[in-house]
C-alpha cells in the first residue's frame, strides 16, 4: 500500500506544481500586460494631448487668418459704402445746383414779364386815356350832329307844313309799299321756285328709287288648291260618312271645299300659317294614300313643325338678303310668317324687303340715315303676321310688338303711324309712307279679283254721286281715279275745291284699295246765243 500511495502523491504534488506554475505564468503574464498597456497608454496620451495642443495652435491661427479677413472685408464694405455715399452726396449737390439754376432762370423769365406787363399796362393807360378823349371828341360831335339834325328837322317841317309824326307816319306808309310789294314779289319767286324744285327733286328721287329696285311678287289669297289625281282620291279624302275630312278640318283649323271641280281640292282659311300647314298636309296625305284620322293627327303635326322651321328660315333669310342687322329671333320669326301673307296678291315679306329698299335710296337722298330707314321699311308691315291673332290694326300691333324688344324711336313711329295712325315725329316715317305707296302702286305690283275690283268701282262712284250739286261720276284708269262732273249754276269754283276734298276723305275712311286714287272735279260753263 505504501507503493502504492507514493506514486498516486507524486503525482498530486506534481499537479499541484503545474497549477502553481499555471497560476504564476498567468500573474506574470497579466503584470506584463499590465506594464505593457501602462506603457503603451503613456505614449498614446502623450501623442494625443502633443496632437490636441498642435490642433488648438492650428485653430488659433485659423482664428486669426478669420479675423483679420473679416476685418479687411470690413474695411472693404466700409470704403464701398463711403464711396456711394459720396457718389449720392455729389449726385444731390449736381441736382440741387441745377434746381438753382432753373430756378434762377425762372426768376430772370418773371422779371422780364413783369417788365413787359409793366409797359402794357402803361400802354394801356395811354389807350384809356386817348380813348376818353376821343368818346368826349365823339359825345361833343354827336350834340353838334343832333343839333344840325333838329334845325333841319325844323326846316324841313316848316317847307313842307307837317309835324314830326305826319312826316314820320307819311315816311313809313311809303317804305311799307315798296316792302311790301317786293317782299309779295320775293315771296312768289321763292314759292314758284321752291315748287318746281320740290316737285323735280320729288319725282326724280322717286323714279331713281324705283328704277333701282325691282322685285318679284308672288300672288295668292285666302284659298289654295290642291291637286287631286282621282274622282276615287276625293271620296278617300271626304272618308265614310265625312270623318276623314272632319278630323282634317279639326286638326288644320281650316276649310276643304271640295265640289265638282275635277282634279282639284281647295284649302279655306284666313291664317296664312295654318293654311300653309293644311295644304301641305293635304298634299302629304294624298301622296301617301294613307287617309285615316290617326294619321291625318301624325302629318298634321309634322307638317306643322315643318312650317315653323320654314318661318324661322324664312324671316333669317329676309334679314340677310335686306341686311337688317340685330334683329331679336322674335321679330326675325314674325317677318318669316309674312312669306305666307299676301294683300291684294302681294306677298307682304318681299313687299316689306322692297319697302326698305326703297326708304334706304330716299332716305340717302335726302341726308339721311339709310340703315335706319332701311330697318323702319323692313318692319313697317309686321303687324299683319299676328293682326288675325290680336284685336287692332296692323301697325299698333306691330309698335306695340317691336316695343317689348326695345326696338328704337324712330323705327316705333314709322311702323305705328306709316298709315298716318299716329302723328309722325320722325322723317322716316313720312319716307315709309311713301315708299309703302309707292311699293303698292306701282304697276304690276298688287292685283283684285274682278268681283272685287268692280265692286270698288262702283263704290268709287256712289260715294263721288252722294253729295250735292253732283251731276255724273266716272270710275277710271281702273280705279286710279274718279270723274265727277257738278252741276255750275249750283256749284262754283270755291265749292267745287271743296267738293273734291270731302270726297277724297270720304274715300279714304269708307275704302281700301291699292295705291291711290285721284279725285277731278269738273264744272263746265256754256254760254249759247243765236244771231238771227
Amino acid at each position: 500500500m505504501t507503493g502504492f500511495f507514493q506514486p498516486a502523491a507524486t503525482l498530486a504534488v506534481a499537479g499541484w506544481l503545474t497549477g502553481l506554475l499555471v497560476v504564476v505564468a498567468l500573474a506574470a503574464g497579466v503584470g506584463l500586460a499590465f506594464l505593457f498597456l501602462k506603457v503603451a497608454g503613456g505614449q498614446t496620451l502623450a501623442r494625443a494631448k502633443e496632437q490636441a495642443d498642435q490642433l488648438i495652435r492650428d485653430a488659433q491661427r485659423d482664428a486669426e487668418t478669420k479675423a483679420k479677413d473679416i476685418e479687411l472685408a470690413a474695411q472693404q464694405e466700409t470704403l464701398k459704402r463711403r464711396e456711394a455715399y459720396e457718389a449720392e452726396t455729389n449726385a444731390t449737390r449736381n441736382e440741387l445746383k441745377e434746381a438753382e439754376r432753373r430756378l434762377s432762370k425762372r426768376e430772370d423769365n418773371l422779371d422780364r414779364k413783369l417788365d413787359v406787363l409793366a409797359t402794357k399796362e402803361k400802354n394801356l393807360d395811354e389807350q384809356d386815356a386817348k380813348i376818353a378823349q376821343r368818346e368826349a371828341d365823339v359825345a361833343d360831335k354827336q350834340g353838334e350832329l343832333e343839333g344840325l339834325l333838329e334845325e333841319q328837322r325844323n326846316q324841313l317841317m316848316r317847307i313842307t307844313g307837317m309835324n314830326q309824326e305826319e312826316a314820320k307816319r307819311l315816311l313809313l306808309e311809303r317804305v311799307e309799299r315798296e316792302v311790301s310789294q317786293e317782299m309779295g314779289e320775293v315771296i312768289q319767286r321763292e314759292l314758284v321756285k321752291s315748287e318746281e324744285e320740290a316737285r323735280d327733286n320729288a319725282r326724280r328721287i322717286t323714279l331713281q328709287a324705283i328704277q333701282r329696285f325691282a322685285a318679284e311678287h308672288t300672288a295668292a289669297s285666302t284659298v289654295t288648291a290642291v291637286p287631286i289625281p282621282s274622282d276615287d282620291m276625293k271620296g278617300r279624302v271626304i272618308g265614310r260618312e265625312g270623318r276623314n275630312i272632319r278630323a282634317f278640318e279639326q286638326a288644320t283649323g281650316a276649310d276643304v271645299i271640295v265640289d265638282d271641280t275635277p282634279g282639284v281640292v281647295v284649302v279655306s282659311c284666313f291664317d296664312p300659317i295654318r293654311r300653309a300647314v293644311a295644304a301641305g298636309s293635304l298634299q302629304q296625305l294624298i301622296d301617301d294614300g294613307r287617309i285615316h284620322p290617326a294619321r291625318i293627327e301624325e302629318v298634321v303635326e309634322q307638317m306643322t313643325e315643318e312650317i315653323q322651321e320654314k318661318v324661322v328660315r324664312f324671316g333669317k333669310e329676309a334679314c340677310i338678303e335686306a341686311k337688317i342687322q340685330g334683329l331679336h329671333p322674335k321679330i326675325s320669326e314674325m317677318m318669316g310668317r309674312l312669306h305666307y301673307r299676301t294683300s291684294y296678291g302681294q306677298n307682304i315679306l318681299r313687299h316689306s324687303m322692297e319697302v326698305a329698299y326703297l326708304c334706304q335710296i330716299i332716305a340717302e337722298e335726302l341726308g339721311l340715315d339709310g340703315q335706319i330707314a332701311r330697318r323702319c321699311g323692313f318692319l313697317h308691315d309686321i303687324g299683319k303676321a299676328m293682326d288675325h291673332e290680336v284685336e287692332g290694326g296692323h301697325p299698333f300691333i306691330g309698335m306695340e310688338f317691336c316695343k317689348k324688344f326695345n326696338e328704337r324711336d324712330e323705327v316705333l313711329n314709322a311702323i305705328g303711324g306709316h298709315h298716318g295712325d299716329i302723328e309722325a315725329t320722325s322723317p322716316y316715317t313720312v319716307i315709309v309712307m311713301a315708299a309703302d305707296a309707292i311699293s303698292g302702286a306701282r304697276p304690276g305690283a298688287r292685283r283684285e279679283t274682278l268681283e272685287r275690283y268692280v265692286q270698288r268701282l262702283q263704290q268709287l262712284e256712289e260715294i263721288a254721286t252722294a253729295f250735292d250739286g253732283v251731276r255724273e261720276a266716272y270710275a277710271i284708269q281702273a280705279g286710279r281715279e274718279v270723274r265727277v262732273i257738278v252741276d255750275a249754276e249750283k256749284i262754283d269754283d270755291g265749292t267745287s275745291h271743296k267738293i273734291a276734298r270731302d270726297i277724297a276723305n270720304r274715300v279714304e275712311e269708307e275704302m281700301t284699295y291699292p295705291g291711290e286714287v285721284r279725285v277731278t272735279v269738273l264744272r263746265e260753263v256754256r254760254t249759247i246765243e243765236y244771231a238771227r
